[in-house]
């Protein structure tokens, strides 16, 4: 069943917005009478169905709000710095997205090649996949920064640094516990310097390897959200 999104959904009698209302009855051929879902992405699926079938203003009736599967108790941060190609990065937030994340924080370190993005076209890929892993939650997404920002940002519970080095020995999967709040970061393509390594270190991150394996960028992401959501389904 099609997923919608739209921030102000509530039950009642509800008007989607014209680009989801264009998508429903011009590419999916709606009609009144059709049931669909939508999520306000905080958190609730309502139950729908259409009652004027408007390209521009389609109107339907939502059921009460019900609380999507996708809570867990626990924060998932990931700060990670845009690749040098773009179609990196939003495979990145799609895939991060349908596995489950909190909030994406985008940084510029000294090895950064990239430094500028297009929030609106990444917020698209965003909603796209979480209305194709049918979950309530919409990630928070923060546009690119200076990493020693993210140093700054007040977060209650772990927080990470993964790195490439010999002497990285303590990997994310043992390192990080369940039900705790956890926050990672990912370097560019160049890596950390070991000075933004020992900055965050006395940040309070803590230098951890995601396997013997050398992740892309991307790749690295995506494995520490995976990582963080296998070690808490396992318990």
């Amino acid at each position: 069943m099609h997923l919608a999104y739209d921030p102000g959904a509530h039950s009642g009698l509800f008007s989607l917005s014209e680009e989801e209302s264009r998508h429903c009855i011009k590419v999916l051929r709606m009609r009144p009478g059709d049931a669909f879902r939508i999520t306000n992405g905080k958190g609730l699926i309502f139950d729908a169905t259409i009652i004027d079938a408007n390209s521009k203003h389609l109107q339907a009736e939502l059921m009460e709000g019900i609380k999507g599967y996708d809570h867990w108790p626990f924060r998932l941060s990931i700060g990670i710095a845009p690749t040098k190609n773009s179609d990196r990065l939003e495979w990145f937030l799609e895939k991060a997205t349908e596995i489950g994340v909190d909030e994406i924080f985008l940084f510029e370190s000294f090895h950064s090649e990239r430094r500028k993005t297009k929030p609106e076209r990444l917020e698209k890929v965003i909603i796209a996949a979480m209305k194709q892993s049918v979950k309530s939650r919409l990630p928070k997404l923060y546009d690119v920064q200076k990493l020693s920002t993210l140093f700054q940002l007040p977060f209650e519970g772990d927080r990470f640094v993964a790195w490439i080095d010999e002497g990285v020995t303590q990997t994310l999967a043992k390192a990080a516990a369940p039900g705790r709040n956890t926050f990672v970061l990912i370097g560019p393509e160049g890596d950390f310097s070991r000075d933004e390594i020992e900055e965050s270190k006395l940040s309070g991150f803590i230098p951890v390897s995601l396997g013997a394996a050398r992740l892309r960028t991307e790749t690295a992401g995506v494995a520490a959200v995976h990582t963080i959501q296998i070690i808490n389904q396992l318990q």
